[in-house]
């Protein structure tokens, strides 16, 4: 079997670096009849907008199935197991908590705990109330404000159980690919659609920092971004520019009103009807010290200029994954490097890294070394990110187990388990036996 190994004397070969495993609510749960609707429920029940039909009503039927959950995240010897909270399974329509869904996650904290697992909690992976989106969604400004509720009661409830908090999982997607190009839930089209969402979301974020400051001051608490890095086609000044350009639309804008309190320069260059509505004070509430920034990273985008929309991004080329995404991790410790060069960081986790592939269990058995080349790429590329100063704490595989994979549905798995959707077995790949060796030779 093939290995995961790092060069010696790493500080990732010791056990002051965190591995973990993560995973998120609504691709995992199921259990839909002991919470409210939210806006992917909404989204499955349309035709056509989920590859295989599917939806998440069952999924990994995780909510029963969670004790033998943790015996495998366990089993595989972890440090932390990141995982999300479904807002709709824990606060009722009129903002009361909702005992029986708090009570659930409540189990899986002391669990982990018991174990001397740490728990990293995101309190926002995309399943937004479909109450809410029926009044506007992240189109609506209060949305932010019923987050921040949301953040406050949870983080009360969950007192001294929790190791870190992250208030949303890739703002990008839930503005871009939610009420911009319309891909993911609620399927929101018009390019005067995503900056207003972005907003409202950066400005939930800002809000629920503050309670979490106040709540849970000894955690580590911040959010988590995803990066995929914007690369010319060609050296030529235009398509540099057009590269430039999409890294700041899709990668900067939400990191950099977190971290410096504005928007890039690019707002200036926005038709005026795709600007979003910021009132005075919001830039600062947005500008929220972190304790952590968690960074996820799959994959690049290559870039030539267009002259209707500035950048037209290209095929991916060669070794792709599953999901067609270009395996290049090159990117990767470059991303890193960039990012500690050109903002005040806090500690970094890599908090989602992995890839699709296409997995087939013989013999019982899932002999994915693809994923073990892509995760030994790609933990190199941390690797390479430490030693030129960047300040990493830890790493999470992405996933755990195969799961709904959003507007995939069940096509697609990223796991280092392999889950069977019919009887719910879960086998640990060769990634996962990888994985598992790796963080055991720690010292």
């Amino acid at each position: 079997m093939k290995k995961l190994t790092l060069p010696h004397g790493s500080a990732m070969n010791t056990k002051a670096f965190t591995y973990g495993v993560a995973t998120a609510a609504f691709q995992i749960e199921g259990a839909a009849e002991f919470r409210l609707t939210n806006i992917w429920d909404t989204f499955c029940a349309q035709p056509d907008n989920i590859a295989d039909g599917s939806d998440g009503l069952v999924a990994c039927d995780h909510y029963h199935q969670w004790q033998q959950d943790l015996d495998l995240i366990s089993e595989l010897g972890v440090d932390a197991y990141r995982f999300s909270i479904s807002w709709t399974r824990v606060i009722n329509e009129d903002g009361s908590l909702n005992q029986l869904g708090v009570d659930f996650y409540i189990r899986i904290l002391n669990c982990l705990n018991e174990r001397g697992i740490q728990a990293f909690v995101t309190l926002y992976h995309w399943d937004l109330p479909q109450y809410l989106e029926d009044q506007g969604g992240w189109l609506n400004r209060e949305t932010a404000y019923h987050f921040a509720h949301y953040a406050d009661l949870i983080s009360q409830a969950f007192a001294g159980r929790v190791t870190s908090y992250a208030t949303l999982n890739e703002p990008f997607c839930s503005a871009y690919l939610g009420y911009e190009i319309g891909i993911h839930a609620p399927g929101i089209k018009g390019k005067q659609y995503g900056k207003k969402a972005a907003h409202h979301l950066l400005l939930a974020h800002g809000l629920a920092m503050l309670a979490l400051q106040k709540n849970s001051p000894n955690s580590q608490n911040g959010i988590v971004l995803n990066f995929t890095p914007a690369y010319p086609a060609t050296n030529i000044p235009e398509d540099i520019h057009a590269a430039h350009f999409a890294d700041e639309y899709f990668n900067h804008w939400y990191i950099q009103p977190i971290m410096e309190g504005q928007y890039p320069d690019i707002i200036n260059q926005l038709a005026n009807d795709h600007l979003p509505v910021i009132q005075p004070g919001d830039m600062a509430i947005i500008n929220q010290p972190l304790d952590f920034i968690g960074i996820n990273y799959y994959t690049r985008a290559v870039y030539q200029a267009d002259k209707q929309h500035v950048f037209k991004e290209l095929p991916a080329q060669p070794p792709l994954t599953d999901m067609g995404w270009q395996i290049y991790p090159e990117a990767f410790s470059h991303l890193l490097i960039s990012l500690h060069n050109r903002y005040p960081l806090p500690p970094i986790y890599i908090t989602e890294n992995g890839a699709a592939m296409p997995d087939k269990l013989i013999n019982g058995e899932i002999n994915d070394s693809d994923r073990i080349d892509y995760y030994q790429s790609h933990l190199n590329a941390v690797e390479s990110a430490i030693t030129h100063g960047v300040n990493i704490k830890g790493y999470f595989a992405w996933s755990l187990m195969d799961n709904f994979e959003w507007a995939e549905g069940y096509l697609k798995r990223f796991g280092i388990v392999y889950v069977d959707y019919t009887t719910q077995t879960r086998t640990i790949k060769a990634s996962g036996h990888a994985y598992q060796e790796l963080i055991k030779q720690r010292v």
